[in-house]
């Protein structure tokens, strides 16, 4: 007797669901909610400094430059962050350095990309990822 109920049960719930489903849209297919995905537009008033992005207002920082290849090359001196661990060039979190070749004071050379959407524990500068560091 518990299984034509049991059954019964199911067959319900699969029914409502389906009746959730976006107009239009095929019950089977997973990940169809009808949704509109959610993006977000640059706020004018932010400045990125970012050399890669031709809408940026602000001037590259001084030692900034941009070689082929996507990377660009900052050259100055090493500042400690608030943060064990945590080092600054220009305003950019230094990330993905190898341990000991960042030292606050230490004038260095590094190359490597603006990834401001990446998240850190140092809550402060523009998250910098770095591929090469050497003395300045």
């Amino acid at each position: 007797m518990k299984t034509p109920r049991t059954v019964l049960v199911a067959l319900v719930a699969a029914a409502a669901l389906t009746a959730c489903a976006a107009p239009g849209a095929d019950p089977a297919s997973p990940g169809t909610t009808g949704a509109t995905p959610m993006t977000s537009a640059p706020d004018p008033s932010a400045t990125s400094n970012d050399p890669s992005n031709p809408l940026d207002p602000t001037p590259p920082r001084g030692g900034a430059s941009k070689p082929a290849g996507g990377s660009t090359t900052l050259t100055g001196t090493v500042q400690a962050g608030v943060e064990p661990n945590c080092f600054l060039l220009d305003g950019n979190l230094l990330v993905g350095a190898p341990r000991g070749a960042l030292k606050a004071g230490a004038r260095v050379t590094v190359t490597g990309h603006s990834q401001p959407d990446l998240v850190t524990t140092c809550q402060q500068g523009t998250p910098f990822v770095v591929e090469s560091v050497r003395p300045a």
